[in-house]
C-alpha cells in the first residue's frame, strides 16, 4: 500500500522553525521527484520547493527562497522540508507530494501555524 506520512508540524513564532518529514512506504523514494506543497485557507495549493530523484537539483517558491531547505534521504525513504526565519503568511496545511511520470501521491498534510 503507498502511503505518504507526513509530521512535525505545529504551532511556532514568527522567527521560529520547523522541520516537517514525509515518510514514504509502499514505493521506492529513489523512482520519484519529492515535492512540499502548501494550501492557505481560501487559497490555492502552491508549490513550496522540490528535489530530484537523487538530490542533485533543488526548486524553491520565490517566497521560500533562502529560508527553506528540501532534502532527501532515500535509504530512509523519507524528505524532509526545513523551515527558518518562519513568517505568519508561511500558515498552511504542507502536503508532501510524489511524482513519476503520470504516477503521482499526496500525503495527508500536516499544518503549520506561524503566529505569536
Amino acid at each position: 500500500q503507498v502511503q505518504l506520512v507526513e509530521s512535525g508540524g505545529g504551532l511556532v513564532q514568527p522567527g521560529g522553525s520547523l522541520r516537517l518529514s514525509c515518510a514514504a512506504s509502499g514505493f521506492a523514494l529513489s523512482s520519484y521527484v519529492m515535492s512540499w506543497y502548501r494550501q492557505a485557507p481560501g487559497k490555492e495549493r502552491e508549490l513550496v520547493a522540490s528535489i530530484s530523484n537523487f538530490g542533485t537539483s533543488t526548486n524553491y517558491a520565490d517566497s521560500v527562497k533562502g529560508r527553506f531547505t528540501i532534502s532527501r534521504d532515500n535509504a530512509k525513504n523519507t524528505v524532509y522540508l526545513q523551515m527558518n526565519s518562519l513568517k505568519p503568511e508561511d500558515t498552511a496545511v504542507y502536503y508532501c507530494h510524489s511524482r513519476n511520470g503520470i504516477v503521482n501521491y499526496w500525503g495527508q498534510g500536516t499544518q503549520v501555524t506561524v503566529s505569536s
